[in-house]
């Protein structure tokens, strides 16, 4: 068993295909019109057969309250991983990414938090050897 698809809740589906893919460089893999919403997934140019992102449209209530919990409480919904944090963060920030503050270091691990500007925190991470 493998992964295939992570999803990840958005406020509108628009606005979110423009920022993973224009902001952060993620590849359109699937965008199929299903009435109102899209079935709408990503790739990392990095890993074009690699696990899916699927950004999901946020109409069910439970769903959006435990999107707004967590960003609330400051909690990401997912992460991604970059071999570099200080450039990546750096790069971002360039480009208007909300942070919620600078790479910090903690059990092995160099990480930062930031906002999709579609309701969620995501953190990247960078795995020390």
């Amino acid at each position: 068993m493998k992964m295939h698809i992570k999803s990840v809740m958005v406020d509108d589906q628009a606005k979110a295909h423009e920022f993973y893919t224009e902001v952060l460089g993620f590849q359109t893999k699937h965008n199929i019109e299903l009435g109102e919403h899209r079935w709408l997934t990503l790739v990392s140019p990095e890993e074009e057969d690699g696990v899916e992102l699927a950004l999901e449209p946020n109409e069910y209530p439970a769903a959006k309250a435990l999107q707004a919990s967590l960003q609330k409480d400051g909690i990401p919904w997912t992460q991604f991983s970059v071999t570099d944090i200080q450039a990546e963060y750096e790069r971002l920030q360039q480009s208007g990414v909300a942070f919620t503050g600078p790479p910090m270091e903690a059990g092995g691990f160099k990480f930062a938090v930031f906002n999709d500007t579609c309701g969620n925190l995501i953190q990247l991470i960078e795995v020390k050897d």
